[in-house]
């Protein structure tokens, strides 16, 4: 079965973890033989379990570095961006090997060692990412691809990837336009298809093509294009070029029939387990490591603003039904005072002010790991939303409904990819990260985004 996630750019990332991963191994060798290069007993008996030590000590880092957004596929860091994060990264993996290290002295590789290690691996990785930049920076490892079409449908790619760093694993050739049907893509980017299809894809050594038009009917050259598969030219529909590259499912150009068919949607037995298990495990993780907090923040609610401390509301969950979700109260008692429901905005001033930190750092939400545990919600999936809500956007956005076909979560894929909805536009953007989620979501997917969730937090991005 196809699976989007699986496309070169994933590909490269797990390399490029691989890479890293070999080279923080090496920098804690490197950095024994170094530190005990006058003392070759020591050396020796570090020797003998340097490999598993090495081990745990990139895994710690390349962990942390996966926390922070350094192997997220689909997003790019500008320089003093990376910088910062890289060194976060380094700082707490330490941290958490000093932990580990408490707990397990012998995994314990020395002062000496370890401070030696992370400044080289620190070093070596810069090196490395400098080295990815300066490659892909250059069209010689980018995808060719020939888009069919030149209307409206093909113009998404220049209006949703206009980027360079949303291009960096494929460079566009051209527009090839469709007979009969309006172009809206600039004439310098077009391409007369001359003698066919099949000629023009050799000539421009064209890896891939999109298909791209504004109506399929009786317009797509399909002989061809069948022509075109047999000799290794991959052929995509334009739905599955947005998942593949933007990891979203794009509704403008969305059909029943591409649902269906392209695959995805696991929710057998073993997946279903496999969840539940991954669910379970990480609420009660994060329940004994966060009671004390959720202590204090009750606290501060009650001093602040008295009872009640947690705020109830009915929330929509898997296949529509409905279930109460608890959290820490953030708003003034007041803050519906007449029953509408309102989206919260930036700068609400109906939260009050223990409210505006506990909702910058998500401790509000700590309370709904009894829901994960007690099976209402998962750990990762799209956002609960009220009823009303529900209601309201499922008139007025198109396959609004699917993204109930799988529990709502604490974090998802769409709370990483784009801030807090307040509007019936933002919904329905976040939709297309919902829909991409429930298409494709697995046991990896979902480690992922738990742990990109941290650099969520620790930035306070999407917060209201």
């Amino acid at each position: 079965m196809k699976n989007p996630l699986a496309s070169r750019k994933d590909r490269a990332i797990r390399a490029l973890w691989l890479s890293e991963l070999a080279l923080i191994l090496l920098s804690v060798l490197a950095a024994a033989w170094i530190r005990f290069i006058n003392d070759p007993v020591n050396h020796q008996a570090f020797a003998e379990h340097a490999f598993i030590r090495g081990l745990i000590v990139a895994v710690f880092i390349t962990g942390a570095m996966a926390a922070f957004g350094l192997y997220q596929v689909h997003v790019r860091h500008n320089r003093m961006d990376f910088i910062l994060r890289l060194a976060l990264s380094f700082a707490f993996g330490g941290m958490a090997l000093l932990v580990l290290y408490y707990a397990l002295p012998q995994a314990y590789i020395g002062r000496g060692v370890m401070a030696m290690s992370l400044l080289i691996g620190l070093v070596g990785v810069v090196a490395i990412r400098l080295l990815v930049m300066h490659v892909f920076s250059t069209d010689v490892l980018r995808q060719r691809v020939l888009v069919l079409g030149a209307g409206k449908n093909a113009d998404l790619i220049n209006s949703r990837m206009r980027r360079d760093s949303d291009r960096r694993s494929f460079v566009v050739v051209g527009f090839v336009p469709v007979p009969g049907q309006p172009a809206v893509i600039d004439e310098s980017l077009l391409i007369d298809p001359g003698q066919g299809l099949v000629e023009l894809a050799q000539q421009l050594q064209i890896d891939e093509i999109v298909i791209a038009p504004d109506e399929r009917r009786g317009g797509l050259p399909m002989e061809e294009m069948l022509t075109c598969v047999q000799r290794g030219i991959s052929i995509i529909d334009l739905s599955t070029f947005f998942e593949r590259e933007a990891g979203m499912v794009q509704l403008n150009v969305l059909d029943p029939s591409w649902l269906m068919f392209s695959g995805g949607f696991d929710y057998s037995t073993p997946r279903r387990l496999s969840k539940r298990f991954f669910d379970l495990a990480a609420a009660i993780s994060l329940l004994l490591v966060a009671w004390p907090f959720m202590l204090l923040v009750a606290l501060l609610v009650w001093l602040e603003d008295g009872s009640p401390i947690l705020y109830r509301q009915v929330r929509v969950g898997e296949r529509g039904q409905h279930f109460e979700l608890i959290k820490f109260r953030s708003m003034r008692v007041d803050a519906e005072k007449d029953g509408v429901a309102r989206w919260a905005t930036k700068d609400d001033d109906r939260s009050t002010r223990v409210g505006r930190f506990i909702r910058l750092t998500r401790l509000d939400e700590l309370p709904q790991l009894f829901a994960v545990i007690m099976g209402n919600m998962s750990f990762v999936g799209p956002r609960p939303e009220r009823p009303h809500f529900v209601e309201l956007l499922s008139e007025e956005i198109r396959y609004y409904g699917v993204r109930h076909c799988v529990k709502p979560g604490l974090t998802g894929w769409a709370q990483l990819r784009y801030p807090y909805g307040a509007s019936v536009r933002d919904a329905e953007e976040k939709l297309k990260f919902d829909l991409f989620y429930v298409k494709n979501h697995g046991l990896v997917f979902d480690l992922m985004i738990m742990l990109q969730t941290v650099e969520v937090v620790l930035f306070g991005r999407g917060a209201r």
